[in-house]
């Protein structure tokens, strides 16, 4: 059983994760189990090439980013569990208790964290009901987005990035998934408003 499960391994779903697994030495987040689904072919990324994003060096690409995250991720937090190779298919349940299908097995999680992209492609049995025509982008583009509040599909549902109605931007998608992670980080801290930094 997972306390948080990411869907999605691009900027907003690694982002997440790097920051829920950064609370491992918090007293609300040292016992939690977080993962990763990193399903990244669909990701934006894979054709970006990245020169106005900030502390990134002009002419990082999309797919160094992929890559550079993911061993980041293991780096830093090994704690964090990255499933490789499978697509999410299904989602049922309900807070505290999901469980979470896809084309190799099942996952269980008391949290889910949809951070997929924004295109018509999208199909996850048990969220087509929360699709909607994305509110900043052209309609001839057919892009959709999971209908939320501040990020909040349902209870312990949250979906970020772009799919959360958000500009296809590196640096917007990855501070979605960011506000997610205090999001849960602040559940996880009894309601208490919290966000995890490190200092020198």
């Amino acid at each position: 059983m997972f306390d948080a499960l990411i869907i999605g391994g691009g900027a907003a779903g690694m982002q997440c994760a790097l920051i829920l697994g950064s609370a491992k030495h918090t007293v609300y987040g040292k016992d939690k189990k977080t993962g990763i689904i990193m399903h990244q072919k669909a990701s934006h990324l894979q054709s970006a090439l990245l020169n106005n994003v900030l502390g990134i060096a002009p002419g990082t690409t999309g797919m160094d980013i992929l890559e550079q995250g993911k061993q980041h991720l293991a780096e830093q937090y090994p704690h964090v569990t990255q499933i490789e190779k499978e697509k999410v298919t299904a989602l049922s349940g309900q807070a505290g208790n999901f469980v979470v299908k896809t084309n190799k097995t099942e996952h269980k999680a008391r949290i889910i964290v949809v951070a997929l992209g924004y295109t018509d492609l999208f199909r996850i049995e048990g969220l087509n009901e929360y699709l909607i025509p994305h509110r900043l982008s052209p309609p001839e583009k057919n892009r959709k987005q999971l209908q939320n509040t501040d990020h909040l599909v349902k209870e312990g549902i949250y979906v970020a990035g772009t799919l959360a109605g958000w500009r296809s931007q590196f640096a917007i998608a990855a501070g979605s998934g960011a506000q997610v992670a205090t999001d849960v980080l602040t559940l996880w801290n009894d309601g208490k408003h919290t966000k995890v930094h490190d200092k020198i």
